[in-house]
């Protein structure tokens, strides 16, 4: 592009947009955080789920992965890449990671308040959450807590920027 018509095209995008430049990258890029939360926190948890199974991190005293959290690493990292990927319509994405975000605020608070237990000699946790994984490890529950606050804020940060009020005179 030229220079001039480069400037012209800024100027009359200004013009436009009230004075303000606009940066159509920026906007677009926002309008899909959802959808890369969904991405990149789908293939986290996949990843997570498989070492889980491999058995890495069950020596770490503060940080074990036990069967029914791999299970559910595994699944929901699959179901979140699948909708990241596939699913285009923004506002199912957008709703999918407010769930997200709300089911990680409730597992991360309710770990916390989880009674501790030991099940085959500590291969496998306890399961206390629903009966399903033990989730009384805090630093699951900070990971929870963290993983749901990302999320809800993925979608805030996804909405649209307000417009200035208009004064009338």
């Amino acid at each position: 592009m030229v220079p001039d018509q480069a400037r012209h095209t800024i100027f009359r995008s200004a013009q436009i947009n009230g004075g303000r430049p606009t940066n159509m990258s920026m906007s677009m890029s926002r309008a899909s955080l959802p959808t890369l939360f969904l991405k990149v926190g789908g293939a986290v948890l996949l990843l997570l789920g498989i070492v889980g199974y491999i058995g890495i991190f069950n020596t770490i005293s503060f940080f074990n992965l036990d069967a029914g959290e791999n299970l559910a690493h595994t699944v929901l990292g699959i179901v979140a890449l699948g909708f990241g990927i596939f699913v285009k319509d923004q506002n199912v994405n957008k709703w999918l990671v407010v769930i997200v975000g709300v089911v990680g605020l409730i597992t991360g608070v309710s770990g916390f308040f989880l009674a501790t237990g030991d099940f085959m000699g500590g291969h496998f946790a306890h399961p206390n959450f629903f009966g399903l994984a033990n989730l009384e490890n805090p630093a699951d529950n900070l990971l929870h807590l963290v993983v749901g606050i990302v999320a809800l804020l993925a979608v805030f940060l996804s909405r649209p920027a307000m417009a200035p009020a208009v004064s009338s005179r």
